[in-house]
């Protein structure tokens, strides 16, 4: 009687298992967007710099987080509001991030488009087994809107939706569970919180975008912990110009990891 084939190994570990996740953003041509830019490499080395002044005793995850789906004010050819960057050019994030044997995280500023479409739009980068996704509701407006205007949003449903798709990827695929970001400025931006279910297959991060001095930003992280549900890992973001007006000071490493709960991913734009 033939031998059985061997089980497939299990898939990679999934890195917000084992280390704290550290990024830049950024986008090509757009300093506005991020210090991810310009020449890649040189950006990585600054976002190496930027780990080390994390406190030792935790592995940190580099991660390069791509402006994928990026918003304008006027609506484009199809109305959307959005334009999608090239195969090319995440090819060039995905090779700085693995040359920094980090994460890749497309970005959606979906315009008026939805977030599922203009995440599958991506699916044969998201096949590969360190690209994840960073979802941004401010800028997804309703009909009527122009981006940039006022706040756009989401809902956990629509949330939903997404993980529920990557899980589907990751675990068709035997990946690594699907990193996916959802990044949150104000309490308005993201509705119904609680829809947003587990999944298996995805490992879901609420980003707090909140702007402004440390007490400011400290305000917004304790208002919108209050509402993200408890399967789903804390994040923050630091912003080096608009935190640092008015002769204010950049969080800290330490005092950012000493927010309750602890972020398990700090991004810088």
């Amino acid at each position: 009687m033939a031998s059985s084939a061997a089980p497939p190994p299990p898939p990679p570990p999934n890195p917000l298992e084992t280390s704290l996740l550290v990024g830049f953003c950024g986008a090509p041509g757009a300093k506005a967007l991020g210090r991810m830019t310009g020449d890649l490499t040189e950006a990585g080395r600054a976002l190496r710099q930027r780990i080390e002044a994390f406190p030792p005793g935790r592995p940190v995850t580099p991660v390069v987080e791509l402006i994928a789906t990026t918003v304008h004010r006027s609506p484009g050819a199809d109305g959307m509001f959005r334009s999608r960057c090239e195969d090319t050019t995440v090819r060039d994030y995905l090779d700085a991030a693995r040359a920094l044997n980090g994460l890749l995280l497309l970005n959606i500023q979906p315009g008026r488009a939805d977030f599922l479409p203009e995440v599958q739009a991506y699916e044969r980068w998201l096949t590969e087994p360190d690209v994840g996704v960073a979802l941004d509701p401010e800028w997804a407006v309703e009909p009527g809107v122009v981006p940039g205007k006022k706040f756009g949003r989401t809902s956990g449903a629509e949330l939903d939706e997404v993980a529920r798709y990557l899980g589907g990827l990751a675990d068709a695929h035997r990946l690594p569970a699907k990193v996916m970001i959802y990044h949150q400025v104000a309490a308005s931006v993201v509705r119904d919180e609680a829809l947003l279910r587990p999944h298996h297959g995805v490992s879901v991060v609420k980003v707090v975008d909140g702007i402004g001095s440390a007490a400011a930003k400290k305000a917004t992280w304790k208002t919108l912990m209050t509402t993200m549900p408890a399967h789903v890992r804390p994040g923050f973001k630091l912003f080096f110009e608009e935190d640092t007006r008015r002769g204010a000071a950049l969080m800290s490493p330490a005092e950012v990891l000493a927010l309750s709960p602890a972020p398990a991913y700090v991004v810088y734009e």
